[in-house]
């Protein structure tokens, strides 16, 4: 007799069904687990056996083989551990032969039968939906796999005992409840705390307005940290599908505390010793990175020249594709990476090119050594470039007279309406370049649709074409100009775009940046 029991596999986001199978038969007694699994899923025999001795059942006096299949489908993690265990379970009579049909599971065992959290549960609870099937989980995690929309079929339970008793009809196990959605945080800091720096809020509120990557350059101390940590304050809450985007890579990673969601935009701000591993995603089992991390969000890299350079090019993909691809030798695994970069840097190692008094003695010649460091290609990604001069003390003396976050952001609010409500209606033309996902955003627009909605007037397309030649701007430096106009023309609200709104894109495109 073979019992079986489903849970899944992991490729990247995707979700890949598994059918455990366990067969009793007869021979020296041997407990063996095939199908192309890794040390954590081996180990999940001494777990299964200890939690199986702590409710005073033993293995049969056979030999055991579970199969993992397909059989060449990686199979990693601890999740493995409740479907093997069930699955034994019910060869050994002990559950119903019919308990576990219509049923994934995931869970990690403790050696008291305790079941532990995992990786995935609303992924593999999204899934399991779409199959129509039930979830079997760690109550810890019911309320995060209730959010897939039918929380009736989740079964959640603290221990294997408890889950024995309710397949066996002894004990009935409550559906859990969905955690209210929190709020995006009101502990964001307020642009109001940032004394002078105009221009730079103008660019942050540009950026904001239109997804665009933006950087900025000045030296130690002039604010350049505390402007981008201000952008998720402006930015407009997540929407019920960009939640659940989100939340399922925080769920791969781990991230999800109690199954709360949250409407916040993600901010990550990785220390520049990240490795492209860490910025990008892999390692043995090729989590997600920060790169992925950030979907949807920001992606703040400060003291960007100081980052690996092989990292930083493994980012020129992602921001072109919104995708971040893990190759393998036997698998390639992809993550969505929807990110809005954010850079800071200063002029040079020292920080004070621009200040004679404070520069070091290598000046120039050390801020040219210093920003080779970025590939040409990696900034020809940012659609805003920027400097941010240090604050002077009459700012810093003064009083505080700028706009809070709640102003500027009920502006940026009404430009990604207009910009929601234009693409809604591109039609196919409002596809990305994998087919599946919707333009949300100007950052986003390409191609013949970037063609259509910019609709520059005669003035502004002269000085575009006559700024290009000038200032020897690549294709995608041109259509990211493009961008930024059709974004400012958003911010104010009007339907074509002038020769301002060209003319103020094309001051934040940079030549070279030593001077």
């Amino acid at each position: 007799m073979v019992a079986r029991c489903r849970t899944v596999a992991f490729q990247g986001i995707d979700v890949m069904p598994v059918d455990v199978q366990v067969q009793l038969s007869n021979g020296l007694p041997a407990f063996a687990v095939v199908g192309l699994a890794d040390k954590a899923v081996g180990e999940s025999r001494e777990r299964v056996r200890g939690a199986l001795g702590a409710l005073g059942l033993s293995l049969p006096a056979k030999r055991i083989t579970v199969n993992l299949a397909p059989a060449d489908l990686p199979k990693e993690g601890s999740h493995y551990d409740l479907p093997i265990a069930l699955a034994l379970l019910a060869a050994m009579n002990v559950l119903p032969p019919d308990a576990l049909e219509g049923f994934v599971a995931l869970g990690e065992l403790g050696l008291d039968g305790a079941l532990g959290t995992v990786s995935g549960v609303l992924p593999a609870a999204i899934a399991a939906h779409g199959e129509d099937r039930g979830l079997i989980c760690p109550a810890a995690q019911g309320s995060e796999a209730a959010w897939a929309g039918d929380a009736e079929r989740v079964v959640a339970a603290p221990t294997l005992l408890a889950l024995i008793n309710h397949f066996r009809g002894s004990q009935v196990l409550s559906p859990p409840s969905t955690r209210s959605v929190e709020p995006a945080s009101e502990t964001i800091p307020d642009l109001r705390d940032i004394k002078g720096q105009e221009s730079a809020k103008r660019a942050l509120e540009i950026a904001a307005a239109g997804a665009h990557n933006l950087l900025f350059i000045g030296p130690p101390g002039a604010g350049k940290s505390m402007l981008a940590q201000r952008l998720p304050g402006i930015l407009p809450p997540l929407d019920a599908s960009e939640i659940l985007e989100v939340s399922m890579i925080a769920s791969l990673a781990g991230q999800i505390s109690e199954g709360r969601l949250t409407r916040q935009r993600p901010f990550r701000n990785p220390h520049h010793s990240a490795s492209m591993a860490a910025l990008i995603g892999g390692g043995h089992r090729a989590k997600p990175g920060e790169v992925s991390l950030a979907h949807l969000g920001v992606l703040f890299l400060d003291e960007l020249p100081e980052f690996n350079r092989q990292a930083l090019d493994a980012l020129r993909q992602p921001l072109e594709t919104g995708q971040a691809v893990v190759a393998r030798a036997n698998a390639h695994v992809s993550y969505p990476a929807r990110i809005q970069l954010v850079a800071a840097m200063n002029p040079c190692r020292c920080g004070h090119l621009d200040d004679p008094a404070l520069a070091c003695s290598r000046a120039p010649k050390c801020a040219g050594e210093y920003q080779a460091r970025l590939s040409g290609p990696l900034l020809d990604r940012i659609d805003l470039t920027l400097e941010v001069p240090a604050v002077s003390p009459a700012d810093l003396s003064a009083p505080s007279t700028a706009e809070p976050s709640a102003t500027v952001a009920a502006r940026v609010a009404m430009a990604r309406d207009i910009q929601r409500d234009r693409y809604a209606h591109t039609g196919s033309g409002g596809l990305s370049r994998d087919g599946r996902r919707v333009v949300r955003t100007n950052a986003e627009a390409d191609g013949e649709l970037l063609e259509r909605i910019a609709m520059l007037d005669a003035a502004g397309r002269e000085l575009l074409t006559q700024a290009a030649s000038a200032m020897h701007l690549t294709a995608r430096g041109y259509h990211r100009v493009l961008r930024v106009a059709r974004t400012l023309a958003d911010l104010e609200g009007v339907e074509a775009v002038r020769r301002p709104h060209v003319a103020e894109a094309l001051s934040y495109r940079r030549l070279a940046f030593v001077r």
